[in-house]
């Protein structure tokens, strides 16, 4: 079994919760199986592990609404 990279620590300090960071990277890797163009370069294939390395390298931002995550 391959350890996540960036680990789940790291991409903690990236939003304000690890709830943000579920809802951020689901909603990512859903553009990425409709076909959206990934924002960094890599060798993963899975969208959820390329919408968590986009989290990392800060090529992925948020905003909190009240009615959710935009």
């Amino acid at each position: 079994m391959s350890m996540v990279k960036p680990s789940i620590d790291y991409l903690a300090t990236k939003v304000d919760s690890k709830y943000t960071l579920v809802v951020l990277a689901a909603k990512r890797a859903r553009e990425l199986v409709d076909k959206s163009p990934t924002l960094i370069v890599t060798k993963s294939k899975k969208p959820v592990t390329v919408a968590l390395e986009e989290v990392g390298a800060d090529s992925i931002t948020y905003e909190r609404t009240k009615n959710g995550i935009k």
